[in-house]
């Protein structure tokens, strides 16, 4: 019978030569492991396949709902933390470094809204032996407040954005987009994981809205973003408000947008005797066309300035009148909407002769045909 000469050193049993055998360490004595080793009765009643902690902790901010990974919060948009609670209890959980062949699986339990006992079961092969093991560890949801929502409500913001209008106050809807594009920006910059991104306050004011937002960057893009699609300009103005640790200032940034003196719709005359204009577009310099000629219109402005006008009405001030009759290329007789006679009024080219109707606006400056709605495309894209 062959033997190996080596005994466990606990129980004093003689281990068998296969159980003795570890792998070569590298020395000059071969590849033979020359430290007393357990048999395996007494190796395995200290043998743990599972290192477990005794409790888990998966941080969470109660107001938008972020887990805290490492060193930083994390948006993942969950309902429930049994998927998060599953992922942390893994990574903190470790198998035996001797184990082979090793198999889990985990099944949660909820205990209440911040609890959660997670089953776990482990398989593997130690010296040839397959084992199994069984732990549960108890997870607590730990509600607490990221810092960027602890911003949010302490009311921190680095840029201010005003919106206001050139000699006019803004519309409703212009302060709807307004808001409406600073939240889709910001939102989009969420989507990228910038949690410094976010708005702190929306207010409106007789003349407009403010805008509180939490950096300058993302004040200047908003800015940039509202005079894009609603026209405009915008200015900025800083002012000293700190100094960080390192001795650099800090300023806080206001950037004022002032939307067009005129709309989108609007109809002007800018009493350069060639009549009223029907404004198609406030991007840049303004741009129209004239209802009397269908001719097209520009400001002779720099963009961002408008031509001083009166004011005469919008397109949705149209009413449909009867076409009478074409008098000649460059005249019509439509129906008074107000009076019901026949009146003579210019004939622009965008007018459609066969039409049985045409949307008409009556101001101080005449009666004037307009274009139906479909014949003056959007120029802001």
């Amino acid at each position: 019978m062959s033997r190996s000469g080596e005994f466990c050193p606990r129980c004093g049993d003689e281990i068998p030569e296969a159980a003795d055998e570890r792998p070569d360490l590298g020395g000059a004595g071969g590849g033979r492991n020359t430290e007393r080793v357990l048999c395996d009765a007494c190796y395995f009643e200290e043998f743990d396949l599972v290192d477990a902690p005794d409790t888990v902790q998966v941080r969470v901010c109660s107001r938008c709902g972020a887990v805290h990974k490492g060193n930083r919060w994390v948006d993942i948009g969950a309902e429930d933390y049994t998927d998060i609670a599953v992922e942390q209890v893994s990574e903190a959980l470790g198998v035996h470094v001797d184990a082979q062949s090793v198999a889990w699986q985990v099944a949660p339990e909820q205990v209440d809204q911040n609890n959660i006992r997670m089953h776990a079961e482990f398989s593997g092969v130690i010296r040839g032996t397959p084992v199994t093991e069984q732990v549960t560890v108890p997870v607590r949801i730990s509600r607490q407040t990221c810092k960027r929502c602890g911003k949010i409500a302490g009311g921190s913001f680095a840029s201010i954005v005003q919106v206001r209008a050139d000699e006019r106050a803004p519309t409703d809807e212009e302060r709807e987009r307004a808001e409406e594009i600073a939240r889709e920006y910001v939102a989009a910059r969420e989507e990228t994981g910038d949690r410094n991104a976010f708005v702190t306050e929306v207010k409106e004011v007789d003349d407009g809205l403010n805008m509180k937002i939490s950096t300058n960057q993302m004040g200047l893009g908003i800015a940039k973003r509202i005079t894009a699609q609603l026209g405009g300009s915008y200015s900025d103005s800083r002012r000293l408000i700190t100094e960080d640790e390192d001795g650099q200032e800090l300023y806080r940034m206001t950037y004022a947008v002032r939307l067009p003196r005129y709309r989108q719709g609007e109809i002007i005359d800018p009493e350069d005797g060639d009549g009223p204009v029907l404004v198609r577009s406030v991007q840049g310099n303004l741009k129209g066309v004239r209802l009397a000629t269908g001719a097209d219109y520009e400001a002779s402005f720099e963009a961002g300035d408008a031509p001083d006008a009166e004011r005469l009405g919008f397109r949705e001030d149209a009413v449909p009148t009867t076409l009478v009759a074409v008098e000649d290329e460059n005249a019509v007789q439509v129906l008074d909407p107000e009076t019901f006679e026949s009146v003579t009024v210019p004939r622009p080219d965008y007018l459609d002769v066969d039409a049985d109707e045409v949307p008409v606006l009556k101001s101080q400056a005449g009666l004037h045909v307009l274009p139906d709605d479909g014949s003056d495309a959007d120029d802001d894209g």
